[in-house]
């Protein structure tokens, strides 16, 4: 289990514990936290997922696959060391405390 902190656009922030094995997009589907739109539904077949990673976890995260980096070219301003794809990002005890930024939009 992980406590994941999902930060709106807006500033809101929801802190949710996410079991292991699911990914940060579930998560945030699972709890209702809007801005992670998700409909591909974790495929990593589109960008509507898209968040930043708070910059002191994005050494601590596995590296983006082939996949992931084409399907972030889509997202809405990606940033090159912040960007993540939430479904490809699965879940472990190793997360506790990651934290995660929602663009303005998905696209």
């Amino acid at each position: 289990m992980a406590k994941i902190t999902y930060v709106e656009f807006n500033g809101t922030e929801h802190v949710v514990d996410v079991a292991d094995g699911l990914t940060v997009m579930e998560g945030a589907r699972d709890n209702g936290i809007p801005g992670i739109e998700a409909d591909c539904g974790g495929a990593c077949a589109c960008s509507t997922c898209h968040v930043y990673v708070d910059p002191g976890w994005t050494d601590k995260l596995p590296a983006k696959d082939a996949m992931e980096e084409d399907m972030l070219d889509f997202a809405y301003q990606p940033d090159p060391q912040r960007s993540r794809l939430t479904c490809q990002l699965k879940v472990s005890a190793e997360m506790d405390g990651l934290k995660v930024f929602m663009p303005e939009k998905q696209i």
